[in-house]
């Protein structure tokens, strides 16, 4: 459909009594994963939507502008509400943790299938296996401080596994430069992709920089603060694909675009039907949200709102299992680097003044939080907690032997260890 000429909900129809702005929550035990992960996501492109509006009325003297902006930003402020207090009371930051990182494994994978510019996919790829690892180093925790086993979570539909070693996450951050789109050559698909996943990885960083406290072992306070640099890594990876040169009303449209598809993707795969209901109406709201954007771009650009966001949706979060395809990046691209000039290259090829090293060397200097995860699970169990099936299992002491740098935290897992893993059954948390 082309939402341009949808009804939508008028602006000024969108003001909600707080008995509506605060939803019951979803039920923790009977949830799907995928609901989950649809909440998460949300909640994370209402707040980019939310910020955003800030930095352009700041930017702005227009007044009759900063009315609309202000109006619309309240209304994303309490459609952000409703959807974040949708998680439960009894779900601890943990579980709410392997959410984050299931929305971006499963969200990353989907994305970039599903782009058109290789080198944004590219950039896509190489993320996506840090993220990965991210679950996997979380996913230990889970189970030693909580008990948790992590398809309680995950539901069998991603895999916990070693991907790219988390040590190996931190760069000189001016690596992280990505080459950005040319705003008048780009397909509405890639906008609409980046700015999703830029929304998920900024609040995936928000959340473990205000959350990573709660907990009492220092050891896991430590793994958040290792893997909240990362993601702040993330954002500069992401956010630098795009075109600086665009206008803020061509970026307010896109944000606009990018809420719209979303929450119809939300709407279409939703199992759920109270919270169907409640995507269906932020659908209608985003609607008139883009509207009034529409007209705001052809009353200060003079321009045709169609040349920036096409006449059709794009489907940018879609969630299912994407374990074959993440495998296929696993095999091929765990060795993979950002080098300069928003390039990569091996970890045999590296030079030896590539500037990632000295960073490496001063933030694990006394062991990297993310090896200390897998030594404690030793400690407890024997190995590490892994969910995935035998023949991936038996890949780990591969993947991290492609993997590993000259560069290495005093307490990296070896080779050796994950060897030894392949011979010992994983746990069975029904019967351990």
């Amino acid at each position: 459909m082309n939402v341009l000429k949808e009804k939508g909900i008028p602006i000024d129809k969108q003001i909600r009594t707080w008995h509506d702005i605060v939803k019951r929550p979803y039920n923790r035990m009977e949830a799907d994963n995928y609901t989950r992960t649809r909440q998460i996501l949300m909640n994370g492109i209402e707040t980019e939507a939310w910020g955003f509006k800030h930095c352009f009325v700041r930017k702005s003297d227009d007044m009759e502008l900063n009315k609309t902006l202000v109006r619309i930003r309240r209304i994303e402020d309490m459609q952000q509400t409703t959807i974040n207090w949708l998680s439960p009371v009894n779900q601890t930051v943990l579980d709410t943790t392997l959410g984050y990182e299931q929305v971006a494994v499963d969200l990353t994978a989907w994305l970039a299938q599903n782009e058109p510019d290789e080198y944004v996919k590219e950039t896509f790829d190489f993320g996506l296996l840090e993220d990965f690892d991210h679950l996997y180093r979380y996913s230990q925790f889970a189970y030693l401080i909580e008990e948790t086993d992590p398809n309680e979570i995950l539901h069998e539909m991603t895999d916990v596994l070693i991907g790219r070693p988390t040590q190996y996450h931190h760069n000189c951050n001016a690596l992280r430069i990505r080459k950005p789109y040319d705003k008048d050559k780009t397909s509405p698909q890639t906008k609409v992709n980046i700015l999703t996943l830029v929304s998920g990885e900024q609040q995936t960083h928000n959340y473990y920089a205000e959350h990573g406290f709660m907990y009492g072992n220092t050891d896991l306070k430590r793994l958040y603060a290792e893997i909240c640099d990362v993601e702040e890594e993330h954002v500069t990876m992401y956010e630098t694909l795009v075109d600086p040169n665009e206008t803020m009303f061509e970026k307010w449209l896109v944000h606009e675009f990018t809420e719209v598809c979303n929450y119809y993707n939300c709407y279409k795969d939703e199992v759920d039907d109270r919270l169907k209901l409640i995507w269906e109406e932020m659908m209608q709201m985003e609607i008139g949200h883009l509207q009034a954007a529409a007209d705001m771009f052809k009353k200060y650009e003079k321009r045709d709102p169609e040349e920036i966001i096409g006449t059709e949706l794009v489907l940018p979060c879609h969630f299912e299992s994407q374990k074959p395809y993440v495998t296929e990046i696993l095999k091929s691209q765990v060795d993979k680097r950002v080098i300069e000039d928003g390039e990569f290259d091996v970890v045999e090829e590296l030079p030896d003044d590539w500037a990632s090293y000295k960073v490496q060397k001063m933030v694990s200097e006394k062991g990297a939080p993310s090896e200390q995860a897998i030594r404690l699970s030793i400690k407890s169990i024997g190995r590490d907690i892994a969910c995935a099936s035998e023949k991936m299992l038996e890949m780990q002491s591969e993947l991290l032997d492609d993997s590993l740098e000259e560069v290495q935290a005093p307490n990296t897992v070896d080779v050796e260890k994950y060897e030894k893993f392949n011979k010992i059954p994983p746990l069975d948390f029904l019967n351990y």
